[in-house]
């Protein structure tokens, strides 16, 4: 199944950078075991004052997503343009609350994993045992379920919950990340949702608790490990990108 809706000649090019760089995403977020038939979401805001933003064309997927088949829509849900597929109504909901709220948020990041959703469903949370998990010590955000995201309302309550942090656990449904850049909200979600792995398998022994100070430590110093060579997340991203490329080009479509 494919879908030739927005060709290259017909957008901008910082626009078919972020269709091409986006289409990418999905493809690495189905490589890596990321895929929930075709629910979840990855969407990118489109530089410009209007606020439009690409998303996943509902009924795709994440293998059949290309550059051009990506929806663009406004923050009131309406479609940019020629298309075939819609955005999906909840995923609308939960990317537009965060893109309208949030300047930093240019791509936001959710997907329904197994260890994300396993964890929303713990009463404490994400606990602060592993190197992973101190990455979001104090920066991670809770919301609390109020169904699949399908009435604008909740929308408010969104974004107050994520509030200035980067990473969000919606409670009893998934894990949810924002970023500056494609690549920047993918290591977030790869970390919290190795974070959520690590919990998993650890419990059912005792556990070991890092101290306040330690926890501390440890996010600083993970910030300055992810920011040592390039800005954070590009070599993790190029270096998934590269196994893609050898896999199916397809995406740049």
């Amino acid at each position: 199944m494919s879908a030739v809706l927005a060709p290259q000649s017909s957008v901008s090019p910082a626009e078919w950078a972020l269709r091409v760089q986006l289409a990418a995403a999905y493809r690495i977020a189905d490589l890596v075991g990321w895929s929930e038939m075709i629910y979840s979401h990855i969407s990118v805001r489109i530089p410009g004052p209007e606020h439009h933003f690409l998303i996943n064309p509902y009924g795709l997927r994440y293998d059949e997503v290309t550059a051009s088949s990506l929806v663009k829509v406004t923050t009131e849900g309406e479609t940019v343009g020629p298309h075939e597929y819609k955005a999906q109504k909840a995923g609308f909901i939960i990317h537009s609350a965060i893109h309208a709220a949030r300047d930093d948020a240019q791509c936001v990041w959710h997907m329904h994993s197994l260890p994300g959703m396993a964890v929303s469903c713990q009463e404490d949370g994400l606990l602060p045992i592993h190197m992973y998990a101190t990455n979001f010590y104090e920066r991670l955000s809770y919301h609390e379920y109020e169904g699949p995201s399908m009435r604008l309302a909740e929308r408010e309550r969104i974004t107050k919950s994520l509030n200035k942090n980067c990473a969000l656990i919606l409670r009893n449904h998934g894990l949810l990340t924002v970023g500056r850049t494609i690549p920047e909200a993918f290591i977030r979600f790869w970390r919290l949702n190795r974070a959520c792995e690590v919990q998993l398998a650890a419990q059912g022994a005792k556990l070991r608790f890092p101290s306040k100070e330690v926890c501390e430590a440890s996010r600083e110093m993970t910030d300055e490990f992810l920011r040592h060579q390039a800005s954070e997340g590009e070599l993790e991203f190029a270096a998934q990108l590269r196994r893609i490329d050898r896999l199916d080009g397809s995406y740049k479509n």
